[in-house]
């Protein structure tokens, strides 16, 4: 039983799974739609298309998510983790700063981010302001696959 299980980036990736493995995921692009699995990348026009080849079931709960979630949590079209308080472009940083509540004291960076520490580059989804500025750290993307990318180019240097 093959199902999309989770919203990775509202309207835009799905992950999918065959019981408990994650099998690849769905991604929105100007071309319609694209479906990831095992490396290799597969275009389709619809999500239809995807459901029929795959015979992926759940879809419309996993697109209806999305599209409630899509307006609550991103800022500048960065995605966030929760519904962000006070947003803020830092022009100085390039960063698109917010809070996780109104109390907060608490920086985060919208978007994904691949960061440089002692073990090596890692990814992120929205760390706190204070780690990038301790540490190396290139982004914000808007998608985890560019995120992706760049972490594959950063391994290689």
């Amino acid at each position: 039983m093959i199902s999309v299980t989770k919203v990775l980036i509202p309207n835009k990736e799905w992950l999918v799974k065959e019981g408990e493995f994650k099998i690849g995921s769905i991604i929105k692009n100007k071309q319609g739609y694209g479906f990831y699995k095992h490396g290799n990348y597969i275009p389709f026009k619809s999500f239809e298309e995807i459901k029929i080849q795959f015979g992926i079931i759940k879809l419309d709960e996993a697109i209806k998510k999305s599209v409630d979630t899509i307006t609550n949590k991103s800022i500048y079209d960065y995605p966030c983790s929760s519904k962000p308080y006070e947003p803020v472009y830092s022009v100085k940083e390039k960063l698109p700063l917010f809070a996780k509540s109104s109390k907060s004291k608490s920086q985060y960076c919208a978007g994904y981010y691949v960061i440089k520490f002692r073990k090596g580059w890692v990814k992120s989804f929205c760390p706190k302001l204070i780690t990038l500025e301790r540490y190396p750290y290139h982004g914000p993307f808007k998608t985890e696959q560019e995120m992706k990318t760049m972490l594959n180019t950063v391994n290689k240097l």
